[in-house]
């Protein structure tokens, strides 16, 4: 029987703090003896932000979303295709899994183009061509993709890597997208913590008008629901902070938000 597969969106503190990445990969590996296939889709941001700063380059953001000009895309090619791809892989190896480093470029895997001229060359996926991912998990080898995506005249587009992992679920129709984040799910109100532990899909526009989902949180949103539309079985987000909380999460833990279509959102205010 095919394993499962699992995409794990991962970002946040649970990248730069090298005892919880140190954890989450223990987790990965121990994912693949529990019958899952894990594909791990990565972000970069604080490393992009880093080298940025140290390259005299600024942040921006708008809606949520990394402006990107010709300068900032070649820090994000560097960053997320080299240094974290690579690093991520390598530390997969050490735990004893089999990992594979490749980008959203890569056979053409996230085909797109700009999405709006306001964010730079930042890129809309129109299209997620798998072959890479399925040829990879068919070796049994862990993917761990960096979310850049490319047209056909070879324009490299930096992705929002919330986007790239959710569409890459949608398209491996996999078991579960988790998304490791910085914070403990999404919250009615982020000064007071207070978590909606179940979201169906129905009442996103609700919270989009009420600005409870907004700024970051918007890709994550739009990218669940996206993923669940398309047959995901279930979404999560999670706090990538706690150590070892994927592991709890699949072994049945209730934690975070679970997004779906199963029943009635539980936790709005």
């Amino acid at each position: 029987m095919m394993d499962k597969i699992i995409v794990i969106k991962y970002g946040g503190n649970a990248m730069i703090n090298e005892e919880l990445k140190d954890a989450v990969m223990d987790d990965i590996v121990a994912l693949r003896e529990k019958g899952y296939m894990p594909v791990l889709s990565h972000g970069g941001g604080p490393g992009i932000k880093e080298m940025q700063e140290k390259m005299g380059l600024e942040s921006r953001f708008v809606d949520g979303l990394r402006y990107t000009d010709e300068h900032t895309l070649k820090v994000a090619e560097a960053v997320l295709a080299g240094q974290v791809g690579t690093e991520l892989a390598a530390l997969l190896l050490k735990k004893g899994g089999k990992a594979a480093a490749v980008s959203g470029v890569a056979g053409g895997l996230y085909h797109s183009k700009a999405k709006d001229e306001k964010y730079g060359l930042v890129g809309d996926i129109d299209h997620v061509d798998t072959s890479v991912i399925d040829a990879l998990i068919a070796a049994g080898i862990i993917p761990v993709v960096a979310p850049l995506g490319v047209d056909d005249n070879g324009q490299v587009y930096n992705i929002n890597g919330d986007t790239a992992g959710s569409m890459l679920a949608a398209a491996l129709k996999a078991d579960k997208l988790v998304l490791l984040t910085d914070i403990e799910g999404l919250c009615n109100s982020i000064e007071e913590r207070d978590v909606i532990s179940y979201l169906n899909i129905e009442d996103v526009p609700y919270l989009k008008d009420k600005g409870v989902i907004a700024g970051g949180m918007l890709p994550k949103i739009e990218g669940c629901v996206e993923a669940i539309n398309s047959g995901v079985k279930s979404v999560h987000i999670i706090d990538g902070r706690v150590p070892h909380i994927l592991l709890s999460l699949i072994d049945g833990t209730d934690t975070g938000t679970t997004i779906g279509t199963e029943k009635a959102s539980v936790g709005i205010k």
